[in-house]
């Protein structure tokens, strides 16, 4: 979305606006960790009615979280946009189709990016402040240079990957964010998966046992 300045429209429409320290690196992976703030985020896909399950329990268990929405699930659930930005939450782009973009050329990668932050800018007036490449977890020089292309400035990585998405199970979920969450730790997550819902409270419960509140990455970084 060239001309659209990611993260722009109001804190109303677009989520948590608050500004991002000067020098912050194009890319990161992990926050502060002298803070005690955890960043869960979320690949935004699958059934709307887990989507809506995540969002009920971190609703219940004072956490924000932030969701990195596939474009073509925008198209077939576009009130789930609204939703997540009512909750308090943050809205992020994950890709118009959630191919292999690291081998893409630089103009498909671009469509890509752009494609799901046209999607976003129409339904919440924004196109969101963060940008995590689909299929990878790190963006490649020429994946970062078409992000930037598209009016992202922040590519959004993480340290810790729950593995939610093979289905171990809630309890294996628990035991591998909890066994290596800390102050700054950025989780991937996934919206369309039932073990992940389950396994949220005792997530919720354990980072605050150890003092550790779930904000949206740009809460982490602000």
């Amino acid at each position: 979305m060239p001309g659209h300045p990611a993260g722009s429209g109001s804190a109303g429409a677009a989520g948590p606006t608050a500004a991002l320290p000067a020098g912050l690196p194009f890319e990161v992976a992990a926050g502060p960790a002298d803070r005690g703030r955890v960043a869960l985020t979320f690949h935004g896909q699958g059934d709307p009615a887990i989507a809506r399950a995540v969002l009920d329990e971190a609703a219940a268990g004072g956490a924000r979280i932030t969701v990195l929405a596939v474009g073509t699930w925008l198209d077939e659930q576009p009130q789930v946009a609204r939703l997540i930005l009512d909750g308090g939450h943050e809205l992020g782009n994950h890709t118009l189709n959630h191919r292999a973009i690291s081998g893409m050329s630089a103009d498909a990668a671009y469509a890509e990016i752009a494609g799901c932050a046209e999607r976003l800018q129409r339904l919440t007036g924004s196109p969101g402040r963060w940008f995590r490449p689909s299929q990878a977890q790190d963006c490649t020089a020429r994946v970062a240079d078409q992000a930037r292309r598209a009016g992202y400035q922040h590519c959004l990585g993480y340290n810790l990957d729950s593995l939610d998405y093979t289905d171990p199970g809630p309890a294996a979920v628990q035991q591998t964010v909890l066994g290596r969450v800390g102050p700054g730790s950025i989780v991937s997550l996934h919206l369309g998966h039932q073990g992940t819902v389950a396994a949220l409270p005792g997530i919720l419960e354990g980072l605050q046992a150890r003092s550790l509140q779930a904000v949206t990455a740009t809460e982490l970084f602000s």
